[in-house]
């Protein structure tokens, strides 16, 4: 070896430290974690938490959120909701994403009529909060309504141009910026100024912006993990509060007694993680699966 050239010797050594560390970190390394996986006790959340039906048919992982909704998307009244999610077309583990829309959110995009083959309609965070919780609220039979929504549920946000320059002197014309013309606005006046339905020409960013609070409570009868999406979007979990909210419509959807269905939903519920991080959550995946053990399968 010795009379061998250095660049030789070196592409050697190199070579062998290539062999070891390939046989200890590509093979003794994994096969011992995945020995140390199936140890009771692990092997359930390294095997990808499973969970089957009434038939015994694997249907998904309780680590990861469903939609339990129809074909169109509509909420199927037999099982309880989750909450939004924002990965994919809604919990699709190979897109976890948030939304991305923060607070400042407020303004939809409306469609052009001059470019009809174009759907240039966006909604702001603001105005699927409030359509969220308008529809919820609807099936709930509860109060709907929220700070900063419309009654038809979007965002009440205002666009005030000013007669004089920036923002300075009375108001000149007042833009419902999250109703497209023809919508009647949701306020007749401001300022007394007529309040005018929004069209593909109107410069909103040149308005001062106004949100307008409105007679909600201050204290929404939706809570607020039912109308907004986990930073993954795959959260399997909702707030004990939106799960009481559904209890009367499990309950009377399958022929159950509040009581019935929320001993269920204690059984699901966990606290605090060491009684101090977190908050109290429920599994929804768990839940509605043990719903249909329970009753029989809609």
């Amino acid at each position: 070896m010795s009379s061998l050239p250095s660049w030789i010797r070196q592409h050697l050594a190199a070579l062998r430290a290539l062999l070891v560390l390939t046989v200890l970190l590509g093979l003794a390394y994994p096969l011992a974690i995945l020995a140390i996986a199936q140890i009771p006790g692990l092997k359930d959340n390294a095997d990808g938490s499973f969970v089957t039906n009434a038939a015994g048919q694997r249907v998904g992982s309780s680590l990861i959120g469903q939609s339990f909704t129809d074909a169109d998307g509509n909420a199927l009244p037999v099982y309880f909701q989750s909450r939004p999610s924002a990965a994919g077309d809604g919990y699709d583990p190979t897109s976890t994403s948030a939304s991305n829309l923060g607070p400042e959110d407020v303004v939809d995009s409306i469609d052009d009529p001059a470019t009809p083959d174009e759907d240039e309609r966006g909604q702001s965070l603001l105005t699927q909060v409030c359509a969220r919780s308008l529809a919820i609220g609807e099936r709930e039979g509860v109060d709907g309504s929220r700070k900063y929504c419309t009654a038809s549920g979007v965002g009440a946000v205002l666009a005030v141009h000013h007669a004089g320059p920036g923002f300075d002197g009375a108001a000149t014309r007042v833009v419902s910026v999250n109703e497209a013309c023809p919508t009647t606005p949701f306020l007749a006046t401001y300022q007394g100024v007529a309040v005018d339905c929004r069209t593909p020409d109107d410069d909103i960013a040149a308005g001062e912006r106004i949100l307008v609070r409105g007679d909600a409570p201050d204290r929404p009868a939706v809570p607020a993990d039912a109308v907004t999406a986990s930073g993954s979007g795959l959260d399997p979990h909702i707030s004990p509060a939106y799960a009481d909210l559904q209890i009367p419509r499990i309950a009377r959807e399958r022929d159950l007694s509040e009581a019935e269905v929320r001993d269920l939903v204690e059984e699901h519920g966990t606290g605090r993680a060491l009684g101090f991080i977190g908050e109290p959550n429920v599994n929804v995946v768990e839940l509605n699966l043990d719903l249909d053990r329970a009753t029989a399968a809609p």
